[in-house]
């Protein structure tokens, strides 16, 4: 459809798609909050589960999309490309917060057992790429490890958040997992749930016009296929995680903004699994280039440094933000550049 655009309004679709992709996020977040404290699953649950996964959904709508039409870097690029750009996003939020570093005062137990995950499911693709290419009706069968792995976390998660077996030392910078309302307890989450959905329905829309944009950006000015998803559509469907990570620091709501980053991270190694079953042509995983996995080696890395500044929990660096948020933004900044200049 948007073939037939001329270059001026297909930018124009792509920059209205992640307008509101913007104003939606905004909402979902406060809706996040009401949630996690009328149901009282907690801020890193709901953070990690809800609102992670809710965000992500452009970005799965871009993944499956471009599996779907052929293109498996497009797919791989955009779901590992925005784990990168996610991550970078959390040293963003810490400069935002000034009272001190954010894995300090957002420490919680959970998020940590989720980055572990997350470290496990990206390693999952080199898992597959290097094994045969077998596929069982259609889909290589490291991508249904994947799901079931995704769905045991979240249940051990639920398990280490409500009986840990350690716990963060508290601090007077330590910001506790309480709901700023008490009587928000005794209210049903039902309302804000249903409102939350509807906003999800309107991102998973605009994550389908972006992907369209993006594709034929790349066949309009001949880039490649991972430089479009690691840096287009990668990034612009990872907004929302921009945008509610910062709403929820000046919410006050700590454990939901480092819980929504990691949380929607984990969800969105799931858009490898699905562009997998997506792709007509066999295994996803053997259709790549050895490029493709630049943005997957960062991944792993920039989640590495995240889950050692959690458990190191620096007050403030020399930089007024902790190492770990230094180290992201140099990963980062180093890792687009080479990908800009390398094509």
């Amino acid at each position: 459809m948007l073939a037939d655009l001329s270059t001026v309004w297909l930018f124009l679709a792509f920059a209205a798609a992640g307008a509101v992709i913007l104003v939606v996020s905004i909402r979902m977040t406060a809706l996040a909050d009401v949630i996690a404290d009328r149901a009282g699953w907690g801020e890193a649950i709901v953070g990690g589960v809800v609102l992670g996964a809710a965000t992500s959904l452009s970005g799965l709508v871009v993944s499956v999309s471009s599996a779907w039409t052929g293109d498996a870097s497009l797919a791989f690029s955009n779901g590992v490309g925005g784990i990168a750009a996610q991550t970078a996003f959390l040293a963003v939020a810490d400069l935002t917060y000034r009272k001190v570093n954010l894995e300090h005062a957002a420490a919680e137990v959970a998020n940590i057992f989720q980055g572990i995950t997350l470290v496990t499911l990206l390693t999952l693709p080199l898992v597959a790429w290097s094994a045969p290419p077998v596929t069982v009706l259609g889909l290589h069968p490291v991508s249904a490890l994947m799901v079931a792995t995704y769905a045991y976390a979240l249940k051990l998660t639920a398990e280490v958040r409500a009986r840990p077996m350690w716990t963060p030392v508290q601090t007077e910078d330590t910001r506790a997992d309480e709901p700023e309302d008490a009587s928000e307890a005794d209210r049903s989450p039902w309302g804000p749930a249903l409102a939350f959905a509807g906003l999800a329905v309107l991102l998973a829309a605009s994550g389908w016009v972006v992907a369209q944009a993006t594709s034929e950006t790349i066949a309009r000015f001949g880039i490649s296929s991972t430089l479009g998803g690691a840096l287009m559509s990668a990034v612009v469907t990872s907004l929302p995680e921009l945008v509610t990570t910062i709403a929820a620091v000046r919410r006050g709501a700590l454990q939901l903004a480092v819980g929504g980053i990691i949380g929607g991270n984990t969800f969105d190694t799931l858009f490898l699994a699905a562009s997998d079953g997506a792709y007509r042509e066999g295994s996803l995983f053997h259709a790549l280039q050895d490029g493709d996995f630049f943005w997957l080696s960062v991944g792993i890395l920039m989640t590495a440094v995240l889950l050692a500044g959690q458990v190191r929990r620096e007050k403030r660096g020399p930089a007024g933000i902790g190492f770990e948020s230094v180290a992201l933004v140099a990963i980062y900044g180093g890792a687009v550049a080479w990908q800009a200049i390398s094509g």
